[in-house]
């Protein structure tokens, strides 16, 4: 497993580069078709791909990942894949590489894979835009998704916030500083009021989050600014509160006579609620305790997955049974290593409980 790992590791996948994705689709491809038999569909309606194995009717059970990371072709010189003390280290390997090494290798321990379908993606980094579609298409036709993304601390993840991302574009008039401010319409102020409006629209009580993020603003430093820019990122637990804080987005009201807001973007993941996972939940938990793998955590966590797209359209949805570690997205980043094969048995043992095939 640790070979495998590295394997993927060090076939970089940022995002954003298309050409380093294929190579490490085409390098997981390998793995899974060695692993399991059988080799997988290439969904390239895009030019993005996308890898589906199906066996049999596929429809009983959906293993769900993605193989794109955050980290640039190049990360590897420094963060190189390592094992040390029994932590594996390497871009990607927390999120979610290892995962998919897991993954394979569970389903490599049972004599039937009738029923279920493997989809690994490779855009879920960015949002997911080019997969969503494919995702909620497998999720309808299926009992049960399990998603192979990283456990913090061996925790699964059992409900997960809807996520929303907002572009706001403010439109003023420019003028010069010294000479005639007073003929400018300032977007820098409108831009601090509005940064004051959207923080406002949080709900800690209701576990909703509205977080200014990125912002900019001016030319140069004796203009009076025409144009500025805020980002947001909006994280609620249930879809009611995305509606809520949409609404209210929409609805800002300028704070300077001849000012113009422009807002763009929505609802990106709807959340995925404990109830979508409780089943699936409770049984993970009765089958780890029959391995002999001790008890197990859930958690709620903010961050999104492909695991939301899943719930959204009404499958139950168990988020998290990938790699037991820590440091997603850092310079941390981090597997223990003795976890990997006892996740696998758990993913191998759901698979064959939910395949109607254990008992």
């Amino acid at each position: 497993m640790i070979e495998d790992v590295g394997a993927l590791v060090t076939a970089e996948s940022p995002t954003s580069d298309p050409a380093a994705v294929v190579h490490c689709a085409t390098v997981l491809a390998a793995l899974g078709t060695r692993l399991t038999g059988r080799s997988p569909e290439w969904l390239q309606d895009t030019g993005r791909p996308h890898l589906r194995w199906r066996f049999g009717s596929g429809d009983r059970v959906l293993l769900l990942g993605h193989l794109d990371t955050v980290w640039p072709v190049g990360s590897l010189a420094t963060h190189p894949f390592a094992v040390e003390d029994g932590i594996l280290r390497g871009p990607g390997c927390f999120d979610m590489k290892a995962g998919l090494v897991q993954l394979f290798h569970g389903l490599a321990s049972l004599d039937d894979l009738d029923g279920v379908t493997v989809l690994v993606t490779s855009d879920e980094e960015a949002g997911s835009a080019d997969s969503r579609a494919l995702i909620e298409d497998e999720a309808r036709r299926t009992r049960a998704v399990l998603v192979l993304e990283a456990a913090e601390d061996g925790a699964l993840k059992t409900e997960r916030k809807g996520a929303s991302l907002y572009d706001l574009t403010i439109t003023g008039r420019a003028a010069h500083a010294g000479l005639e401010p007073e003929r400018g319409v300032n977007a820098t102020t409108e831009l601090a009021h509005q940064v004051l409006a959207v923080d406002g629209l949080t709900d800690r009580t209701a576990g909703t989050t509205v977080t200014p993020t990125v912002a900019g603003a001016g030319t140069t430093r004796n203009t009076v600014p025409h144009t500025a820019s805020l980002q947001i990122d909006v994280r609620a637990r249930t879809e009611r509160e995305q509606w809520r804080v949409d609404a209210a987005l929409r609805g800002l009201p300028c704070a300077l006579d001849g000012a113009e807001l422009t807002l763009t973007g929505g609802l990106n993941r709807p959340p995925l609620s404990a109830a979508s996972s409780a089943g699936l939940f409770a049984l993970a938990k009765e089958l780890n305790a029959a391995l002999g793998l001790g008890p197990l955590r859930g958690a709620a966590v903010g961050g999104g997955s492909d695991g939301n797209f899943a719930a959204g359209v009404g499958a139950p949805t168990l988020d998290g049974l990938g790699a037991v570690g820590g440091g997603a997205h850092a310079d941390d980043e981090h597997v223990v290593v003795a976890e990997l094969p006892a996740r696998a048995a758990l993913v191998a043992a759901l698979v064959d409980e939910l395949c109607g095939r254990s008992r």
